[in-house]
């Protein structure tokens, strides 16, 4: 399948315009620092240098968003805190839990089996979003679009045993993130799990620390990883989701008018993602297969009985994600809904 155009663009291509259209314009009124976790040649990157440099065109230069790629600020943990603190103004990360575990809420595996599942549940003006945003900006951040990065699966260093029957022990250590939703879906599907900072997951796996990783989709996997992986399963229990968000105290600060503009860079380029995933991990699946690396791909059918393994972690989610919480979200979000 081809890509579409707008993530066949060089990233040093992109970050030159944003570099040209800013420097067109007067010194800029604002200045905001835009923390990424992927790397440069990674598409949500492509997508932070093209919302940078419609924001400078549309605003005369008056909003220069500066994008940090791959971790140069900090892991999304660190990023995090700075947007609460206002030190850094946006971000296009993961969203950390240790402040609330209800954040977890965007990455509860199982119930996204499909992209016409995301195009429904990631939509803007759905439940997800407005949840989401209501429980982010308690902690003084706005979120103001999701990057739709993928359908993730599991990258492992060998041979998982049986890897479609939840039943059966995997035999490998897979690196989770630090929330319940991954390590409970990733032990239901029969696999042994660890946490690993984000940052020092290539190392983990190069020294055997680790087997795998859970928790990654297809793109971010490749241009991370693709140097230590043998192997790719594509099971598409849970879909990343990164959170384009700006320090409540930086929105604050902003004129209404600037506040719109950058809003709609950021819806648009939210859009985008979510029209081209399935795309966007079809070229990277191939790209993997060309780099060498075993692509093992499965029906939706197949994959039913992991995406059963993984919504019977929904109630033990209760414990730090409140029953309230979860029954709203199994109203609005199971299967089907």
């Amino acid at each position: 399948m081809v890509l579409r155009k707008a993530f066949q663009v060089v990233p040093l291509l992109l970050a030159l315009v944003v570099f040209m259209v800013s420097s067109a314009f007067a010194a800029p009124e604002y200045s905001f620092k835009f923390a990424g976790q992927n790397p440069a040649d990674h598409p949500a990157t492509a997508v932070m240098n093209q919302i940078a440099a419609e924001v400078a065109e549309k605003s005369n230069g008056r909003i220069e968003l500066k994008v940090y790629p791959a971790n140069q600020l900090g892991d999304y943990t660190l990023v995090f805190e700075e947007l609460i603190r206002g030190t850094i103004e946006m971000g296009c990360i993961s969203v950390p839990s240790q402040f609330d575990p209800r954040l977890e809420l965007v990455y509860v595996n199982g119930f996204v089996r499909g992209y016409d599942d995301a195009k429904r549940v990631f939509a803007p003006d759905g439940w997800l979003f407005g949840k989401m945003d209501e429980l982010i900006s308690r902690l003084g951040v706005n979120l103001l679009g999701f990057f739709i990065e993928g359908m993730i699966g599991t990258g492992t260093t060998k041979p998982a045993v049986d890897p479609l029957n939840p039943a059966v022990a995997k035999e490998v250590l897979v690196r989770v993130p630090n929330m319940d939703v991954y390590k409970l879906a990733a032990e239901a599907m029969g696999y042994r799990t660890v946490t690993i900072p984000y940052a020092d997951v290539y190392q983990a796996m190069q020294t055997g620390v680790c087997e795998g990783v859970n928790g990654y989709p297809v793109a971010a996997a490749y241009t991370a990883l693709r140097d230590v992986l043998k192997h790719w399963y594509m099971t598409n229990y849970s879909l990343e989701c990164l959170n384009i968000m700006i320090s409540g105290k930086t929105w604050a600060s902003m004129k209404p008018e600037d506040q719109k503009i950058l809003q709609d860079a950021v819806s648009r380029g939210a859009a985008k993602s979510i029209e081209m995933a399935e795309e966007v991990d079809a070229k990277y699946m191939q790209m993997m297969r060309d780099y060498g690396i075993e692509v093992h791909t499965y029906t939706q059918e197949e994959l039913t009985p992991l995406a059963e393994a993984c919504a019977t972690t929904w109630q033990a989610l209760e414990k730090n994600m409140t029953k309230e919480l979860m029954d709203e979200f199994r109203v609005n979000m199971a299967p089907g809904k």
